[in-house]
C-alpha cells in the first residue's frame, strides 16, 4: 500500500483532535478545548485554526466552538445545517453547512459527512434545541491519505459502506461505553472499517465512561483484527 503524507494528529482529550496538515493548516475536530478537563493547559492556545469541524451538538463537542471561531476566525466551520444555523446566530462566520452523504472540499481536504447512531440535542442556555443528526466525518487530504472520525456513535453495520466508499487508513473511534460504543463493539468497528490503525477517543473523561484502550487492545486480539492500536494520552501526538 502506498504511504501518503498524513497530518500530525494531537489528541486534546475526550474526542477533540488537532490535525496539523502537511500543507501547514490546522484542522480541529470537535470544539471542546478551553473547558475540556482533559486538554493540557499548554495546548489550549491553538496558535492558529484554519478549519473547525463538528460531529454533533452535545456540550462535550461544541462547548467552546463559538469562542474558538471568534478567536481564530477559521476559513471554514464545518457542521450539519442545524449546528451551522445556531453558530451563525451566535455571530460565527464562515460556516459551511453540509449533511449526511455530502462532500465538500476545504483547503485541499475533501470532507465527507457519514452516518452516526447517536443524538444531537443542543443546549442554548436553559433550552434544548434541535442539533440535527449526529454524524461522523471522513477526511481525504491532498496526496490521498484518508482518515475517519466517528464522533459519538453506536456500532452499525453500514460502517462497511464507509470502508467501501472511502477506504480510511486510520479511525478515531469512541470506546467509553454508556453513551457510545464500548471496546467490544469498537473492535468490530475496526473489522468493518478495515483500517490499519485506530485511535480510541471519548474515554476517561468522566467516571461513567468505563471503556479503556487496554480493553480495546484485548478485544482486537481476541477477534483477530489486524489493526494497530495507537494509544494516545491527552497531549500526545501521532
Amino acid at each position: 500500500m502506498p504511504q501518503h503524507k498524513r497530518p500530525k494528529f494531537t489528541y486534546l482529550g475526550h474526542s477533540t483532535v488537532r490535525c496539523d496538515l502537511p500543507s501547514g493548516e490546522v484542522l480541529l475536530i470537535e470544539g471542546w478545548v478551553g473547558t475540556n478537563p482533559r486538554c493540557p493547559e499548554e495546548l489550549k492556545d491553538l496558535g492558529r485554526l484554519d478549519i473547525l469541524c463538528l460531529t454533533h451538538a452535545h456540550f462535550d463537542h461544541v462547548n467552546d466552538a463559538v469562542e474558538l471561531a471568534k478567536t481564530y476566525e477559521p476559513q471554514a466551520v464545518v457542521a450539519n445545517w442545524e449546528i451551522c444555523q445556531w453558530l451563525e446566530s451566535q455571530g460565527v462566520k464562515n460556516c459551511q453547512p453540509m449533511n449526511t452523504g455530502g462532500t465538500q472540499r476545504v483547503l485541499g481536504v475533501d470532507i465527507s459527512m457519514v452516518q452516526a447512531v447517536h443524538s444531537s440535542g443542543l443546549m442554548d442556555g436553559d433550552k434544548l434545541v434541535d442539533g440535527g443528526n449526529a454524524v461522523g466525518l471522513v477526511f481525504k487530504i491532498d496526496g490521498g491519505y484518508t482518515f475517519y472520525h466517528a464522533g459519538d456513535t453506536a456500532l452499525f453495520l453500514d460502517m462497511q459502506l464507509i470502508a467501501e466508499l472511502y477506504r480510511p487508513e486510520l479511525a478515531f473511534l469512541p470506546i467509553g461505553d454508556r453513551f457510545t460504543m464500548d471496546p467490544h463493539q469498537a473492535a468490530r468497528a475496526c473489522r468493518y472499517l478495515g483500517v490499519r490503525q485506530v485511535v480510541p477517543v471519548h474515554w476517561g473523561t468522566f467516571p461513567l465512561l468505563t471503556g479503556t484502550p487496554q480493553q480495546l487492545q484485548s478485544e482486537l486480539k481476541d477477534l483477530g483484527v489486524n489493526c494497530e492500536l495507537v494509544h494516545l494520552e491527552p497531549g500526545e501526538s501521532h
